[in-house]
């Protein structure tokens, strides 16, 4: 099966408001070009020196997103391009985007990671830190004029439990939705990977983040 035809199928399945990530970490310049060819433009990657070689040789068009735990000193590499960071997970590495963002004369789009697994190894912001973050950004504008607060993303459970990881995606459109009356730029809710994007668009994602099922197990 082709890079191509995959992600057409994925696509051809996909509702109109919800966003593909291609996750193309570890994988060559050839298949992502093979995926740009196909139409994606959207490509996600988990290592910032990885995103930042390809960035360098590919189309100009393409958005790059970051989905994996950032380490605040590589934010800067990522500053001059990156569309969207998906894994915020605390206020300095949010702080650290807005100095290296305003550096680069740009306003990077960020989403909050929330903390739904009942596993220790994910990364994430409890409802707590989440609110104290957003307060602090609301009642701070002057200081977070680089970065733009658009939503949230979660990672469920890594288990073939269904009923769980429906819970841990449902428990996080509820967070979203409460936070969405005070914050009208958030429109993003990035939930859902290979394995259980279905279920995580029925539980009310807007953004998935599909790998394997586009370019082959890794």
């Amino acid at each position: 099966m082709s890079i191509s035809k995959n992600l057409n199928n994925i696509k051809s399945e996909l509702p109109a408001h919800v966003t593909l990530v291609a996750v193309s970490k570890t994988k060559p310049v050839a298949d992502l070009m093979e995926a740009y060819d196909a139409g994606q433009r959207i490509f996600g990657e988990n290592k910032i020196q990885e995103m930042t070689d390809k960035w360098e040789v590919m189309p100009k068009d393409i958005e790059w997103h970051m989905i994996g735990h950032v380490q605040t000193n590589k934010v800067k590499y990522m500053a001059p391009y990156v569309s969207l960071i998906h894994g915020v997970d605390s206020l300095k590495l949010l702080q650290e985007i807005n100095k290296q963002a305003a550096k680069n004369n740009r306003v990077i789009d960020c989403l909050l990671q929330v903390y739904i697994a009942e596993e220790e190894s994910k990364f994430g912001l409890d409802k707590q830190e989440l609110d104290e973050i957003l307060k602090q950004v609301q009642n701070d504008k002057e200081n977070y004029k680089n970065i733009r607060i658009v939503g949230l993303m979660g990672m469920a459970t890594f288990t073939e439990n269904q009923n769980q990881i429906e819970k841990e995606f449902k428990h996080l459109k509820t967070i979203f939705d409460k936070f969405t009356i005070h914050n009208s730029q958030f429109t993003i809710l990035s939930m859902g990977m290979s394995g259980d994007y279905q279920l995580a668009i029925s539980c009310g994602s807007t953004m998935v983040r599909i790998g394997s099922s586009i370019f082959g197990s890794r």
